[in-house]
């Protein structure tokens, strides 16, 4: 009797053990996390994070804002909380949140991964009327205007500086780390290797371009050719004029079996993104077949793309593969390419493509714009 006694005692003792920690976890899982929340991003010199969450139809569903870097809100594509664990995730930047609740509910530490790097990012839960102000999106450049600097500087870059950029500031249209061939593959949808008669220094010179364009708004891709067209011409004095050539290429084609992209459901005027978190990590919104081949050659390939898909689309995806040693030249030299071990490591572009997107690229030769150099001069200081 005793025996049972105690066993009946012990499922007893085992069931409100059970019973508490599930009645305690029920309690985390209904803490409400609606509202405002703000916390820096620990990378570089810190990036002012807003998250406002809200719940419909009894679901979570929030917008990031990264104050920083033009605030554009950011839809999130999913959240959660289970227990004391706070979870969400931005899938086209491919970005990943793992957090933790506060015993107040007030405060989440966590952190962000994106690109395969992690940086601490902890919330703090506030008032609207302490929410970091965010600023109002700058309008875009009307669709038809061609724009020219109205202001702008050319300055050398610091040779400690790293990395290039083209970018936008506020108003100003803005690069760094530039050479002069950079900008006129940019400006001109060329290769380098296109480029014909220009000075030794076209690679190896870098500056910084800095102006304010004399239409308002914040020019789209076309735009901004523009301005660094009118920047060559302004302050480089660069006069050109074209030619056909044979040449190495590259070849894009789709597959029989057709592309695997998404077709945009932005506007044409809506911004085009061609964007890198990392060498052989990219993403590309709002873009044509072209704009892609020529952000490849600008960025990644060795010798020209030549678009032969016959796709008229404009399309979103993202591409992550491999680089091989003869690809990313363009950012400068980077060590020997050891063959990975890592089994879930991405495979070369010439196999990403048709897996990802449907797409092949072959080896070819053909008949190619070519840029040649009648004059150009370095910038003056300023």
């Amino acid at each position: 009797m005793k025996r049972t006694a105690l066993r009946s005692l012990t499922k007893f003792a085992l069931v409100c053990t059970l019973g508490a920690t599930l009645n305690a976890s029920l309690h985390a899982q209904e803490k409400d996390i609606t509202g405002n929340w703000q916390g820096t991003l620990k990378a570089g010199n810190g990036l002012r994070t807003v998250l406002k969450i809200t719940k419909d139809d009894g679901r979570l569903k929030a917008t990031m804002y990264s104050i920083d870097q033009g605030a554009q809100p950011i839809p999130v594509t999913s959240i959660g909380i289970e227990g004391v664990a706070v979870n969400f995730a931005i899938k086209p930047l491919e970005l990943t949140y793992t957090g933790t609740l506060s015993a107040t509910g007030d405060a989440i530490s966590g952190n962000a991964t994106q690109g395969g790097q992690t940086h601490v990012l902890n919330f703090d839960h506030v008032t609207p009327e302490n929410t970091w102000a965010i600023p109002e999106p700058p309008k875009p450049m009307a669709a038809d205007a061609k724009p020219k600097f109205d202001v702008v500087t050319v300055k050398p870059t610091d040779p400690e500086r790293r990395g290039k950029l083209f970018t936008f500031r506020g108003t100003h249209a803005m690069t760094i780390g530039t050479n002069v061939n950079d900008l006129i593959t940019f400006a001109y949808g060329l290769h380098a290797k296109q480029i014909v008669d220009g000075p030794e220094w076209f690679g190896t010179d870098k500056f910084d371009i800095d102006g304010v364009p004399d239409v308002p708004g914040r020019p789209n891709s076309t735009q901004l050719k523009l301005l660094m067209q009118d920047v060559l011409s302004q302050r480089f004095g660069l006069k050109f004029h074209h030619d056909k050539r044979v040449l190495a290429a590259w070849e894009l084609t789709v597959l029989k079996s057709g592309p695997k992209m998404t077709v945009t459901t932005d506007l044409p005027s809506a911004p085009r993104n061609f964007l890198y978190r990392g060498l052989g990590d990219l993403h590309v919104t709002n873009s044509t077949m072209k704009d892609f081949c020529d952000g490849l050659q600008g960025s990644a390939m060795d010798k020209p793309v030549v678009d032969h898909t016959g796709l008229t689309d404009r399309y979103d995806f993202n591409l992550k593969w491999t680089p091989d040693d003869s690809q990313f030249a363009q950012f400068g030299p980077r060590p020997p390419q050891k063959e990975s071990d890592d089994p879930n490591a991405p495979p070369s572009l010439f196999t990403a493509l048709p897996e990802q997107l449907g797409l092949k690229m072959e080896a070819t030769k053909a008949e190619v714009d070519v840029f040649v150099i009648d004059h150009v001069e370095k910038p003056s200081a300023n």
